[in-house]
Parts: structure tokens; sequence; C-alpha cells
């Protein structure tokens, strides 16, 4: 069962969550890092972006909390299947921080081209996590922002009550230390998968995200 349920979109911190909250609850985190690890799981995933999301909980089964697409873009179905987890909404500080950080890097390698460093799957995967999410692909600043508020608006009006954390890894350990009633680590919190950091992982050819 999950423990945790991100609902946040890429690059708001997810990467930063997936090292944080084993150490909070033990286990293991999925991020769209798993995908690149386990190249199995990409026929399950492609199915759930095709409307079969009976195939969740096969994907997600072992760990104890799924953080960043394709895992969040179904947060209100495992929110559903884990009732006592608690759904983070990791955010930016607004829209166009987003979206600058979406434009360079995911927009750049995932959906401008088909990526170098994965199969044709996985752009399949990708188009339709952005159609599940968004409804429509786009590549403009203004439909970025647009999008992003909107998103964020729709996670507040229909997440279950009282179960709903909105965090910005600003704010470090204490807001999800708190919300899961667990004692604040010594070590500080990482913040992992800047854009230069992502940058330089291109340039090295190894795969975003690790």
């Amino acid at each position: 069962m999950l423990r945790v349920i991100g609902a946040g979109l890429p690059r708001t911190g997810t990467s930063t969550l997936k090292a944080a909250l084993p150490m909070l609850v033990g286990g293991s985190c999925y991020h769209m890092t798993e995908v690149f690890e386990h190249p199995d799981h990409l026929e399950g995933w492609k199915a759930v972006t095709e409307g079969d999301t009976d195939r969740l909980d096969g994907l997600l089964d072992g760990y104890t909390s799924a953080v960043d697409w394709p895992a969040s873009a179904y947060w209100p179905q495992l929110a559903e299947a884990n009732p006592e987890a608690l759904i983070v909404l990791s955010v930016r500080d607004d829209g166009p921080t987003w979206w600058g950080s979406m434009d360079a890097t995911v927009m750049a390698q995932a959906y401008r081209r088909r990526p170098d460093f994965a199969p044709p799957e996985f752009f399949a995967m990708a188009q339709g996590l952005w159609r599940h999410v968004f409804g429509e692909l786009f590549d403009d600043p203004a439909a970025g922002v647009k999008a992003y508020d909107a998103y964020l608006q729709h996670v507040r009006d229909t997440a279950p009550a009282g179960r709903l954390l909105e965090w910005n890894a600003k704010q470090g350990w204490g807001p999800l230390c708190e919300a899961l009633g667990v004692p604040v680590p010594e070590e500080p919190l990482p913040h992992l998968n800047t854009r230069e950091e992502w940058a330089r992982r291109l340039a090295e050819g190894v795969t975003p995200g690790k």
C-alpha cells in the first residue's frame, strides 16, 4: 500500500521527494526514473494512458510512495485505492517558474523530439500522459502557465478533505514530517535534479532524472 501519493507535476521537486520519502516512510518511491530502470513497465504505463487503470496496482506493487509522472498523473485513482495515504501536491513558486524549468528540460528532451535516451514506446507514453493531464499538446509559455495554475486548482478542489499537503521544496522537511507524524531527519533535505544537473547529464549521455 502507498503511504504517500504525489500529485505534483514534473519539475516540482519530485526527484527531491523520491530521495526524501523513503527516509520518512521507508520502502521505495516510484518516479519516472523507475520506468527507465524497468523498461518492462513501459507497456503497462502505455496501457494505463489508454484507459486501463487496473494496471496501476501491478506497476506500483511493492512501493510505499509514488511521485512524478507517470504515477502522479493518476493520483485520484491512487488516492481512492489507498485511502490512508497522504497526497502531496508539490509546487514551484509560480507558473512562469514551472514553465521555464519544463521548457529547458522535459519539453526540450521528451516532447519536441523523440528522446535519444528512450525507446519509441516512451515517447508514446509521454504524449499519452500529457493529453491525460492537460487535454491537448501545447508548447507555449502562456498556455503552460495557464495549464499549471488550472492543474493546481483542480487538485486543491478535488483532493479528499484533510489528506492534501501543498509543498514547496523550499519549505524543507517540516511540513512533510508534520503531515506524516514522523521526526525531522538530521540530514539536510536533498535538492536534486536541478536544471543545470539535467543539462550536464544530457551532455554526458546519462538518462535524465538519474
